[in-house]
């Protein structure tokens, strides 16, 4: 650009115009950015003035100016507002009051900016999230695990945060969708494209109940690179990433130990040692990366604070003998279901001694579960009838 747009002085629309300037994460972009600001940092770029001097990241200064200097004919930002906006969606930037907090947690690979589309407040819709995610060739069992723990974590109030991908992500985003849960996907490419084309009626749903977030402007594809970068994203937004299947090499292995690396716990749900679909799964859990989680409440636990939400304990059927001392329950063990036995016989029987026999038959009278009776050689005792 020869002369400098008015817009640069915005530093809103700078910060939209760096984000088709950049290929994130920019670590260098971001150290500018910091330094100047957005607006006077873009307005050095384009005079061609000094950004900064000698640091850390003057070495690849000159080469990132060049980089930028590329794409300097297709920034327009106001264009790209206009685009967004046609769609129903807006940029979202540091300052503002749905700007997720957590996202300073990245540090200098922070998105300079994020484009949204979704009538919810971003920051708020991700307050209480979960990320759950995998691979784009999952089993059914993997497809119904995550789709259940979606569903379960969305009917306790969390949101699901996934990357609108084909297998798990989708999964996932459809199990929130089910119990009216907020979903929020997060997209490699810009939030005003169908990407996977196969989720496309998917996105329009979520666009209308949950969000679409990308950090890339309007129109920009879908690469590669792109979902790599974008799964920082999906980990820095969430309190906690669950992987339900991955390879031993995948896209959601990468946001799991991108998660653990800016302090987010993370969960891995186990599957058949002979799945190559759950290897990764398993590889987290060996490297002590993930906790073993299998239910909702388990992801719950994960992504609460220490103490501050225990995992529902499993219904199952309370004994009569659940409450027993260990004496006692061998006594109780130690009687006949038919005939009376006598305490001696008992005391043989279960390994006590007569006084602690006796003892263990006046606790499981009380309790209803011994019946005392008269035999030929004196006092008797069996099981109660159940």
């Amino acid at each position: 650009m020869s002369t400098v747009p008015a817009w640069v002085d915005d530093e809103r629309l700078a910060r939209a115009a760096w984000s088709r300037l950049v290929e994130p994460p920019d670590d260098v972009a971001a150290a500018v950015i910091e330094a100047l600001g957005a607006s006077e940092s873009l307005r050095r770029v384009l005079t061609g003035r000094r950004l900064l001097p000698e640091g850390s990241v003057r070495p690849r200064l000159t080469t990132a100016v060049e980089r930028w200097r590329v794409r300097l004919r297709d920034v327009d930002p106001e264009r790209d507002l206009r685009s967004v906006d046609r769609c129903g969606g807006r940029v979202v930037v540091p300052g503002d009051a749905e700007w997720p907090q957590r996202l300073d947690d990245l540090q200098l690979a922070a998105p300079v900016c994020l484009w949204v589309r979704g009538e919810r407040p971003l920051g708020a819709a991700v307050e209480r999230s979960v990320a759950i995610v995998g691979t784009r060739s999952p089993t059914a069992y993997g497809e119904h695990v995550a789709g259940d723990l979606a569903a379960g974590v969305g009917d306790r109030g969390l949101t699901v945060v996934s990357g609108a991908a084909l297998g798990i992500d989708g999964a996932s985003h459809r199990g929130a969708l089910a119990v009216v849960a907020t979903t929020v996907a997060v997209l490699a490419g810009g939030v005003d494209r169908s990407y996977p084309q196969a989720h496309a009626a998917l996105l329009r749903r979520i666009a209308h109940e949950g969000l679409l977030v990308s950090e890339q402007a309007p129109g920009a594809s879908p690469m590669k690179h792109r979902f790599l970068a974008r799964n920082r994203l999906i980990a820095a937004l969430s309190q906690a990433t669950v992987v339900v299947e991955a390879a031993w090499r995948s896209g959601a292995i990468s946001t799991a130990r991108r998660g653990e690396e800016i302090g987010r716990p993370v969960g891995a749900v186990p599957g058949p040692v002979t799945s190559a679909a759950s290897a990764g799964c398993h590889r987290l859990l060996r490297d002590g990366v993930a906790t073993c989680v299998t239910d909702a409440g388990e992801v719950m636990e994960l992504a609460a604070r220490i103490g501050a939400i225990q995992p529902a304990l499993p219904q199952v059927p309370v004994l009569d003998h659940d409450d027993l001392d260990p004496l006692t329950l061998r006594v109780l063990e130690a009687l006949p279901v038919r005939r009376g036995s006598g305490p001696e016989s008992l005391a043989r029987v279960s390994g006590l001694a007569g006084r602690e026999v006796s003892a263990a038959l006046g606790r499981l009278e009380l309790a209803g579960l011994a019946v005392r009776g008269t035999g030929a050689a004196g006092t008797t005792w069996r099981r109660a009838a159940r």
